[in-house]
């Protein structure tokens, strides 16, 4: 029963790292990355698709991403819905094929990208120590009904310590690796 619960306790907190990467991946760097045109939501035959649905996407340098439309009567829905992403980017199309130059980064928009990271890791935390707390609280629950004893309850709570801590440093490291790719020029 114990071990069910630090093998749920693990799933969740590994997911909460998968999470969080993602998130990482789609805040911009100054080089040009595939993933960062992700979310993007195309009008695609009436339905609203992500950009890689309806189009080729790929780094053409460090800073142009070239999208390919699966059909040219797509080049301007693309181009609208890029536009139209928040993401401060303004494509250029030849013929069929969209180039999307990524401008560099000023310091200041650096900093406040810093900000976003830092606060995507503090919800990641966040998320692993409410994991933690569930565990916590299930292993209570155990004690109180008399399933396990107290040393037993002891014992599960300092491995899920131990857990948290380690995810903990894995959202440590993913944030310092992001910080660092953003203040690269």
């Amino acid at each position: 029963m114990i071990e069910n619960i630090k093998k749920n306790a693990t799933a969740r907190m590994a997911k909460s790292i998968d999470a969080l990467k993602d998130e990482l991946t789609k805040i911009r760097t100054g080089r040009a990355h595939p993933s960062l045109l992700d979310h993007v939501m195309v009008l695609f035959y009436g339905n609203e698709v992500p950009l890689a649905q309806a189009a080729s996407v790929t780094a053409a340098d460090a800073r142009t991403l070239t999208v390919t439309p699966w059909d040219k009567n797509m080049v301007p829905v693309i181009e609208k819905a890029i536009l139209a992403s928040n993401l401060g980017l303004n494509p250029v199309t030849s013929g069929t094929v969209i180039r999307v130059p990524l401008p560099p980064l000023t310091e200041e928009r650096r900093r406040d990208m810093i900000k976003v990271v830092r606060a995507e890791g503090e919800a990641s935390k966040v998320a692993i120590r409410n994991i933690r707390r569930d565990a916590n609280a299930e292993l209570k629950e155990m004690l109180k009904k008399k399933e396990i004893s107290e040393d037993e309850e002891r014992r599960a709570q300092d491995d899920i310590q131990k857990l948290t801590d380690k995810y903990i440093a894995e959202v440590d490291k993913a944030l310092a690796a992001k910080e660092a790719d953003l203040m690269e020029i």
